[in-house]
C-alpha cells in the first residue's frame, strides 16, 4: 500500500480560537482574496476559504482536487426548490452554483487549474472517501495532491434528519513522499460505532485536541506519525 504524508495543512472555522497556529484562520468572513470579485460574490463564506486555501497550498495551481461535503450548499438549493414551488423560474446561474462541484469549478475558473477536480459525497463516511481516493490517486503514480472537507449547518427544516455541525473547511496537501515537516497518515482498523467525523473533527485533530479520528461507517481510523530526522 501507498504511505500517504501529510505535507502541509490550512483550516478555516469561526468556532474555535487559533491559539497561535498560523494555519488556522478563525476570521467570521474569509476574505476570498484567491477569487477575483465577480466570481467571489457567487460563494459563500466556505467557498471562500477553500479557494484562499488551495491557492496558498497549491500557488502554481497545478495539482488534482478532490473535495468532499456531506450536504454541500444545502441552502442555495432549498431556496431554487421553494421558488419552483411559488412558480418563480429557476435561475441558471444559481441552478451553476448549488450543485456539488461548485466551489471546484469556481476555484479552477479562478486560478486556471486544469487538473481533475473531483467532488465527493459519502453520506457521513466523507473524509474515508477522501483518504480512498488520494490512495488511489498516489498509487497510480500522482506524487501529491488536495483534499478538502467542508460542511455547513443544513438548513433548519431538515436539522432533525442530520447530525449537528458547524461550518468549517480544512484543506491539507498529502503526497507519496515526505517533504520538510511532513507526517505519515497511519490507518488502521477501529471498532463500529461512535459519531460522524465532520471538518471540524478533523481541523480539532491537526490541531492536536485529538490523537486520533475515526470514521465508524467505514471502521477505519487515522494519527499523525512524526518521520525519525
Amino acid at each position: 500500500m501507498t504511505d500517504l504524508y501529510l505535507q502541509d495543512w490550512r483550516a478555516w472555522t469561526p468556532h474555535r480560537e487559533a491559539a497561535g497556529e498560523s494555519r488556522l484562520d478563525t476570521q467570521d468572513k474569509p476574505a476570498g482574496k484567491a477569487v477575483p470579485a465577480m466570481l467571489r460574490r457567487r460563494l459563500n463564506l466556505l467557498g471562500r476559504a477553500i479557494c484562499d486555501m488551495l491557492a496558498t497550498l497549491d500557488p502554481e495551481a497545478d495539482r488534482i482536487v478532490l473535495h468532499a461535503s456531506r450536504h454541500g450548499d444545502g441552502e442555495r438549493t432549498l431556496e431554487m426548490l421553494y421558488g419552483l414551488n411559488e412558480g418563480e423560474p429557476l435561475s441558471p446561474a444559481r441552478f451553476g452554483l448549488s450543485v456539488h462541484n461548485a466551489t471546484a469549478g469556481v476555484y479552477s475558473i479562478a486560478s486556471g487549474n486544469r487538473r481533475s477536480q473531483q467532488a465527493i459525497a459519502a453520506s457521513g463516511g466523507e473524509w474515508a472517501a477522501l483518504i480512498a481516493e488520494a490512495s488511489g490517486y498516489l498509487a497510480d503514480g500522482q506524487p501529491s495532491l488536495l483534499l478538502v472537507f467542508s460542511d455547513q449547518p443544513v438548513p433548519q427544516r431538515f436539522a432533525a434528519y442530520a447530525p449537528a455541525s458547524l461550518s468549517a473547511a480544512v484543506a491539507l496537501r498529502v503526497g507519496s513522499q515526505p517533504t520538510e515537516g511532513a507526517r505519515r497518515l497511519v490507518e488502521a482498523a477501529t471498532p463500529a460505532g461512535g459519531t460522524t467525523l465532520q471538518p471540524l473533527d478533523v481541523i480539532d485533530w491537526l490541531m492536536g485536541s485529538h490523537q486520533r479520528i475515526a470514521c465508524p461507517i467505514s471502521r477505519r481510523g487515522w494519527q499523525l506519525e512524526s518521520l525519525r530526522s
